[in-house]
């Protein structure tokens, strides 16, 4: 007998990996091929703390050690609300439509390639950040994009 899989929880990291010079890293979905974004992941508990969601999303999407010399993660500090997608709020208990969504920044040296999840991700490319904002399907997630040379600013 197949236990059924425990449900999303509504709160979730957003991770814009980027370079110094601005330089930001996008991933395409394997379940909806065209749709890229950041590294983005839910919470495995209730009480785990949002950048250790950021750290293993990370390292899960794209081998990427959060801590590794060089890298630097930071909490942006910033929520989003948004609601579900209709499509996909069958993966959240019953009635649940809103997520609450932390944006965090992961500041690597130098562009480099990803090891991806084949069952996450098909493909990936740096873009200046720009470009990579027009890129995201997701609006809160070309938003922190936008707001990453300001962040990117107070990091030095």
């Amino acid at each position: 007998m197949q236990l059924a899989k425990p449900y999303k929880i509504p709160e979730s990291v957003l991770v814009v990996i980027h370079t110094p010079d601005l330089q930001v890293l996008l991933i395409e979905r394997a379940d909806h091929p065209g749709y890229w974004q950041s590294v983005t992941g839910s919470k495995d508990f209730i009480d785990e703390p949002a950048a250790e969601t950021a750290r293993r999303e990370v390292l899960e999407e794209t081998g990427f050690e959060a801590d590794a010399p060089g890298a630097q993660l930071r909490d942006w500090e910033l929520a989003n609300v948004y609601e579900i997608y209709p499509h996909w709020r069958h993966r959240y208990a019953p009635g649940v439509t809103r997520n609450t969504e932390h944006v965090f920044g992961l500041c690597l040296p130098q562009p480099l390639p990803p090891r991806l999840a084949p069952r996450e991700h098909l493909a990936w490319m740096w873009l200046p950040w720009h470009e990579a904002a027009d890129r995201c399907f997701s609006p809160s997630n070309a938003e922190a994009i936008l707001q990453l040379p300001r962040f990117a600013a107070g990091a030095s």
